[in-house]
């Protein structure tokens, strides 16, 4: 299955509105709030913000770093850093944390708005791939996190053009042996990925995508038993 990506300027588009979301949820923020319990086993609310903090920062330094002909490690000192700075940082006070996160997107938003078309194709250190890679990394980040935080949006609220990609892009998790076919009751969307037992899927196509990234559907899908999925590609 080919994965169908957005066209510059709709990737920038929804990195913005995906970015505003996130950034009106802050004023909600309370000390019972961050420390409540997050969509993601063993993950506060104020794990997930704190992680949404630093993946945006380091995926912003991919992009200010390409748009200058070079390259830098998606985080300093790797995935052990990346968890040392979340056990560090979910703790800290609600107004605290959204002071970090709100100038974190501050800082996202510049430098993802500095990419123009021409650049989209200049490399990365992120999987050793382009901006694009890492404008799309950031986009499955910010939407997917920000319903994690159970804070208002949830994945019935994932854009059509989103689920619809990541529908797409998350099609390798299905396991060998069975040829999986999705059907979206609510709209034109059909695709059929996998070689092997036949099982059909059918539900919303929000539905679809919430099932794919591991997360709960608002309603359930039909097909049963649903195969158990593989890692994330």
């Amino acid at each position: 299955m080919a994965v169908t990506t957005p066209a510059p300027a709709a990737l920038q588009a929804a990195l913005t509105a995906g970015q505003e979301r996130l950034r009106e949820l802050l004023p909600r923020l309370t000390e019972e709030a961050v420390r409540a319990p997050s969509a993601l086993p063993g993950w506060s609310r104020g794990h997930v913000l704190t992680h949404l903090e630093g993946v945006g920062l380091a995926l912003a330094r991919q992009a200010r770093y390409a748009l200058r002909g070079r390259q830098i490690e998606v985080y300093d000192g790797g995935r052990p850093a990346r968890d040392a700075a979340i056990a560090a940082g979910h703790g800290r006070s609600a107004t605290v944390l959204a002071q970090a996160l709100s100038a974190a997107l501050d800082e996202v938003a510049a430098s993802w708005s500095a990419v123009t078309a021409d650049d989209w194709a200049r490399p990365v250190r992120y999987r050793d791939g382009t901006l694009l890679d890492a404008g799309l990394a950031w986009w499955r980040e910010v939407e997917i996190h920000t319903t994690d935080a159970l804070l208002g949006p949830s994945t019935a609220d994932w854009p059509p053009a989103f689920s619809g990609y990541l529908v797409e892009y998350l099609a390798p998790r299905v396991p060998a042996g069975v040829r999986l076919t999705f059907d979206a009751d609510d709209g034109p969307y059909h695709w059929t990925v996998g070689e092997g037992r036949e099982l059909a899927v059918k539900g919303r196509l929000t539905d679809l995508a919430a099932w794919l990234a591991g997360r709960r559907p608002a309603r359930a899908l039909a097909g049963d038993p649903l195969p158990t999925l593989t890692d994330w590609p």
